[in-house]
């Protein structure tokens, strides 16, 4: 079986009425919590644009206080799974600016967990890809907006020498 394009289940989703929509919704959003947790946001980022990043945030700061840095390897384990999940969080916004925060803020918590501290090639390339990441992003942003990260960029910089 072919799945359609998207261009065709717009044009399908089109001729549904708002109770067929909103049927097709639920049945979405229950298929998955990623479905769940998008939609969620998408409903009520409108009234509070900050909860998307807030709530990452919480999510963030749990995890790492969960997090096993006895020694090396399982430093590096719960580094690498905190990511895992910061990448699958990122994956429900498209704002730019959303994007660079909460990798900033995954790179000042990695630092101040003392990740950075084992010196162990993982956790460091970890490190930069996402202050890569960061560059990347910041790049696109308005003028003003690179101007104000920049001086976060390079603090990261120098916490990975």
């Amino acid at each position: 079986m072919k799945i359609g394009s998207l261009a065709e289940i717009k044009k399908e989703l089109a001729f549904l009425d708002t109770k067929e929509l909103s049927v097709l919704l639920l049945d979405l959003a229950k298929f998955s919590t990623d479905n769940k947790s998008f939609l969620y946001f998408k409903l009520f980022e409108r009234e509070n644009p900050r909860l998307f990043v807030e709530f990452v945030q919480e999510e963030i700061d749990l995890e790492f206080q969960k997090s096993n840095t006895r020694n090396y390897h399982f430093a590096k384990k719960s580094a690498q799974s905190i990511r895992r999940k910061l990448n699958k969080r990122l994956k429900l916004t498209r704002d730019k600016e959303t994007l660079v925060e909460l990798i900033i803020y995954f790179c000042e918590k990695l630092r101040h967990y003392g990740f950075l501290d084992f010196r162990h090639p993982v956790i460091d390339n970890l490190y930069k890809v996402q202050v890569g990441k960061i560059e990347k992003l910041v790049s696109g942003l308005h003028e003003d907006l690179q101007y104000d990260y920049t001086e976060k960029i390079l603090e990261l910089r120098k916490s990975s020498k």
